[in-house]
């Protein structure tokens, strides 16, 4: 049935797909936008990293609750509320651009409240997609979403950074037309019914996230591996320092040094959806991770855009092929009525890489310099898959992505 089913072609998948592919879309010219802003009003490293911080608490301070809620109500309804904050909070970004009352503060507010809408999204949004479309093709799915994904993060930096040149209000208009266009496409998603909690909320449900993951020594590894490669070796939010200070290359350069990890992650993400992996999965993760490491090493001493673009391609597609295999891992050992709370745990684990990660790159630059930190920290990297690698032996030894299937080292 994988081979003969047609993902885009399936209208609830098609709009699962249109939902998530617009809301990435207005998240990274969002990001774009705040930053460049940021940077012109502060030229702190530090301000950018606090960004990222201000992004990742409320994942942190709301897991316990984001679980609860994403596995006791409906998951589509949950998607719009989130969307919704989404879009009041840029709407007032573009208020404030008009009405020059922009200030460092108001940045910093407003990326907690998009953080907070975040921290609800990630997690309910993962725990609709394998009521979207059957079991046995859900890695596929997880593959062609991340294409569209990846297109959406290749294109949309690339337009922010033009919509910042005119002004960064075109920027945040043009992102709160993509978020309505989010909200449609996702209250139109059918799915089947899920399961819902009905247990009385204890402590014993709320940590059942924790647990699970926890005895599942091969989701552990691979979330944990995700967490602590990503943290260390991102460079993310220190681009605007690579653009401006580094490159020479201006709005437009940042633009496309975003959009390039994204172009790599989509060609991979294209070939996964066509050649799922089906075995020596724990051994391809390690080495996609390993990949990524040395890739951002090659970036941080780059001085040249062209070689600069095409490392951080390459550290997207050892990412992409890291992301598929772990949410494939999670998704398809997870029962229903816990996935809610499981993506919760998961997306913590997210968040920490993401935007955590951004924090810590912009506390080290702001310390030892942009290069030094993006070095530092893809040695980092590698030094984790290798401890990983000794310290998980039950992922490193997985073959499938169903069943547990385990091979000989």
């Amino acid at each position: 049935m994988a081979d003969d089913f047609s993902l885009l072609a399936h209208r609830p998948f098609r709009n699962y797909w249109l939902g998530r592919v617009s809301s990435v879309m207005s998240n990274n010219i969002l990001a774009v936008a705040i930053g460049l802003q940021m940077y012109d009003l502060t030229s702190s490293a530090m301000d950018l990293g606090l960004v990222g911080l201000f992004q990742f608490l409320p994942a942190l301070l709301f897991t316990l609750v984001v679980g609860q809620v994403a596995d006791r109500f409906d998951r589509r309804r949950l998607l719009g509320l989130c969307l919704l904050l989404q879009v009041l909070v840029v709407g007032a970004l573009f208020a404030g651009t008009l009405g020059h009352w922009l200030t460092r503060e108001v940045l910093f507010i407003a990326s907690f409240l998009i953080g907070t809408a975040k921290a609800f999204q990630m997690p309910t949004q993962q725990a609709l997609a394998p009521l979207v479309v059957p079991p046995e093709v859900l890695p596929r799915a997880l593959a062609t979403s991340s294409s569209g994904v990846q297109f959406a993060i290749i294109t949309s930096p690339a337009l922010g950074g033009w919509l910042c040149v005119a002004g960064a209000e075109f920027a945040y208009a043009f992102c709160a037309a993509l978020g309505l266009l989010s909200i449609i496409a996702f209250q139109r998603v059918e799915a089947r019914p899920q399961v819902v909690l009905r247990e009385p909320v204890s402590l014993r449900n709320l940590f059942a996230g924790v647990d699970f993951i926890w005895h599942r020594k091969a989701v552990l590894g691979a979330i944990s591996l995700d967490l602590f490669a990503v943290l260390l070796g991102g460079a993310t939010a220190l681009l605007p320092i690579f653009a401006r200070d580094i490159l020479l290359v201006g709005p437009l350069g940042l633009g496309l040094l975003r959009s390039a990890p994204a172009a790599g992650a989509l060609l991979t993400s294209l070939w996964l959806a066509r050649h799922p992996v089906k075995r020596r999965a724990g051994k391809i993760m390690f080495a996609s991770v390993a990949v990524y490491g040395i890739a951002t090493l090659v970036f941080a001493f780059s001085e040249s855009f062209m070689l600069s673009l095409v490392a951080l391609a390459i550290s997207g597609a050892g990412d992409m092929v890291s992301v598929v295999i772990r949410q494939s891992l999670v998704q398809l050992e997870t029962p229903d009525d816990m996935r809610g709370r499981v993506s919760a745990v998961n997306s913590i684990f997210i968040g920490a890489s993401n935007q955590l990660g951004e924090f810590e790159s912009g506390v080290t630059a702001h310390w030892w310099g942009a290069v030094t930190s993006v070095a530092v920290g893809s040695v980092g990297t590698l030094l984790v898959v290798a401890t990983w690698m000794g310290a998980f032996p039950e992922l490193r030894k997985r073959e499938t992505l169903q069943g547990g299937q385990t091979g000989q080292t």
